[in-house]
């Protein structure tokens, strides 16, 4: 009888997967793919539609059974929350997040539980999250604190954070991330671009109007006098709140027209627009995964960084980094545009960091989460 590794994957059917439901995909996928010789994958889902477990078994080919539970996902999130149900029952357990079916039981046992936490925001900035979000995770994390097995994070700098927070001891094991599957120039690349409307040269940055992103101090050093006038991509909404992209970049003199917006890409586009930047930037001050700093070190793109310290981890010397540090907004902003000009104006520095970039992506893959998982799981 095979040994088996059951996976939450209950974020693929949720209304909006999200990057939660990209982690969960490419995590399953690899977790299938590196399972030992013996072992078999299956799947755990709330209650759901036929048509969403037919496209589950699709997207994750490989999986041997799906658990289907008997309640519907928001029954299934309280239910877990408040320890009120004792569904799927033992074994090994692997959650992609902290929606797991944590409760007490025997260790070394054979039954374990295993979940991921992926930032500390109910934390650190409660008023980024709904108040029942902010509940929800910090129940949940306490009753990992309780019964979870193992919790993994995706840095050493989240592990750091984390344990401020909640002691956790040597049950925290860091499996870092990778990029995107499908994340490649195709031989349509031209195409792609001239369809995105993208310019020449540009400056890419990801992100929201939400302080602690960034973008904000991106579009005020794109202000300052002697800074090159390149166009700004930006990867996400464009408005934050009551705040809106295009009126903000005007507020610290950058002229609307300067502004492309794309947001909702396939990893084919998203490849192109990472891959055509004169540099992606990454001005974060609270950073937990520094997954978008691999996409773009996947794609030997010269890059220019926060000092945030999963940035700092995750790039290792590949990328520019600025200091946040202090000064407050506009000494941020002055050193953004500082670096941005260095990288525009010097090609050798650039050239470099393309170098490095692509030398750096390689400590990176899916399979190697894959495997760790695993041997997590067989060391627990």
């Amino acid at each position: 009888m095979p040994i088996t590794l059951r996976v939450v994957v209950d974020q693929l059917v949720a209304p909006v997967p999200g990057a939660l439901g990209r982690y969960t995909e490419e995590l399953g996928r690899a977790i299938i793919r590196t399972a030992p010789e013996g072992c078999a994958v299956e799947g755990i889902v709330s209650s759901s539609p036929e048509a969403d477990y037919a496209r589950l078994l699709e997207t994750l080919p490989g999986l041997a059974d799906l658990y289907k539970t008997s309640l519907a996902r928001r029954e299934l999130a309280a239910a877990w929350q408040l320890g009120l149900t004792t569904s799927p029952g033992g074994g090994m357990i692997h959650a992609p997040g902290l929606f797991a079916p944590l409760r007490k039981h025997e260790r070394g046992t054979g039954d374990q539980t295993v979940v991921t936490v992926h930032d500390v925001l109910a934390w650190t900035n409660p008023e980024a999250l709904s108040s029942t979000t902010v509940a929800w995770q910090k129940g949940m994390l306490k009753r990992a604190r309780k019964h979870a097995d193992a919790v993994v994070v995706p840095t050493h700098a989240l592990a750091d954070r984390l344990s401020m927070i909640v002691d956790f001891g040597d049950r925290l094991r860091v499996i870092g991330t990778a990029p995107r599957t499908g994340l490649v120039l195709g031989p349509d690349a031209e195409a792609r671009a001239e369809r995105l409307g993208l310019p020449a040269e540009y400056l890419l940055v990801q992100g929201t109007l939400e302080p602690r992103k960034g973008l904000v101090d991106v579009l005020a050093a794109l202000g300052r006098t002697g800074v090159p006038e390149l166009p700004l991509v930006v990867l996400g909404p464009e408005s934050w709140g009551d705040q809106h992209l295009v009126t903000v970049a005007e507020e610290h003199g950058l002229a609307a027209g300067r502004l492309h917006r794309l947001d909702e890409l396939d990893a084919a586009d998203l490849a192109v627009v990472i891959a055509r930047a004169t540099a992606v930037v990454a001005p974060a001050h609270d950073e937990a995964s520094g997954t978008w700093l691999i996409e773009a070190f996947s794609l030997g793109v010269p890059v220019i960084h926060s000092d945030a310290p999963a940035h700092q981890e995750i790039a290792a010397g590949a990328g520019l980094s600025v200091a946040v540090g202090v000064g407050g907004s506009a000494g941020f902003a002055d050193r953004l545009a500082a670096a941005i000009t260095h990288v525009a104006e010097d090609r050798e520095l650039a050239s470099r960091l393309a170098i490095t970039a692509a030398d750096r992506a390689r400590a990176f893959s899916w399979q190697d989460a894959g495997e760790r998982v695993w041997q997590l799981h067989a060391d627990l």
